[in-house]
């Protein structure tokens, strides 16, 4: 029962005893060392003190920085994995998806790392300069749309 247990012999071990004479192994100063901030009663430091070292805090930069709140997260899309996981044809964002080249709801960009040699008219939000050359050399046809 809840009410009998007890912790294993040997893993609570008794406090040392300060202050308690010369004899007891912890008397006249108490294990505080002689004199200076410690050893005085009712002394304790801040717990972010850092040994006289600058502080944490006051070594961190003064403001923040800035984040753009209006900034666009596109996923991405490569030419090379176009050309591997699909057949020539025409793709919007929606048929990406149903393909698993596209897996969250942000904005798709179409980014030119790979070689395309199949024809593909794609849809998508944006698009760099070196996929849209790749797929138009290849007979394609990227729209952008917003």
């Amino acid at each position: 029962m809840l009410h009998s247990l007890k912790a294993a012999p040997g893993s609570r071990k008794s406090s040392k005893r300060a202050g308690r004479g010369n004899s007891a192994g912890r008397g006249t100063t108490a294990g505080r060392g002689t004199k200076g901030q410690g050893s005085r009663s009712g002394s304790s430091r801040n717990r972010i003190f850092e040994g006289g070292q600058t502080p944490l805090l006051q070594r961190q930069p003064k403001l923040g920085g800035f984040k753009n709140p209006n900034r666009i997260e596109y996923e991405v899309v490569n030419l090379g994995s176009l050309e591997e996981v699909l057949a020539a044809g025409k793709y919007d964002v929606a048929s990406l998806k149903e393909n698993k080249l596209v897996s969250t709801g942000k904005r798709v960009k179409l980014l030119g790392r790979g070689e395309v040699k199949k024809k593909f008219d794609i849809t998508v939000h944006a698009a760099s300069k070196t996929a849209v050359q790749a797929i138009e050399k290849a007979g394609g046809k990227v729209t952008v749309t917003t």
